[in-house]
């Protein structure tokens, strides 16, 4: 989950340390590359697996193995039979496995990730400031300063 789309500052414990979340449901990819930035920054990083998503059980419905239906007009009450009803697959066979993904914290819980990217408090390895792009691991462009810019 990109942290720069929420307003939020979540503070969550990962393996029993206080952290300020990063980022959620990462790819181990966006996990090195966010640490390296980050611990460049002076930040400690604290990375888990992501739990699974809670699954909420669904109870089974309670399926008679023969359905009997009285007949109009019959007095002692005799039925006609259905034929057995095949009890329903387990939900949870069903799923597939989720895909591992990583949450990334810092142990510094006043840090907030959306302030400190458009506050350009962070530095790349080469000395920038971090830039949306950047930090979105998107192609940059260069940027124009609005009082550069002249009409032609």
């Amino acid at each position: 989950m990109n942290r720069l789309n929420t307003e939020g500052h979540i503070v969550e414990e990962i393996n029993g340390t206080r952290c300020s979340i990063v980022e959620k449901n990462v790819s181990p990819e966006r996990v090195e590359f966010l640490k390296k930035l980050l611990e460049h920054n002076g930040y400690i990083v604290i990375t888990a697996p992501t739990p699974p998503p809670s699954v909420k059980q669904v109870p089974k419905p309670i399926v008679p193995s023969q359905a009997t239906l009285p007949t109009s007009g019959s007095p002692e009450g005799g039925g006609i039979t259905s034929a057995p009803v095949p009890p329903s697959e387990d939900v949870g066979a069903v799923l597939s496995p989720a895909p591992h993904t990583f949450t990334v914290g810092i142990t510094n819980i006043t840090f907030h990730t959306m302030l400190a990217v458009y506050e350009r408090s962070l530095y790349t390895p080469e000395g920038k400031p971090v830039s949306i792009a950047y930090w979105n691991q998107e192609k940059e462009t260069p940027e124009q300063l609005y009082w550069e810019r002249r009409v032609k």
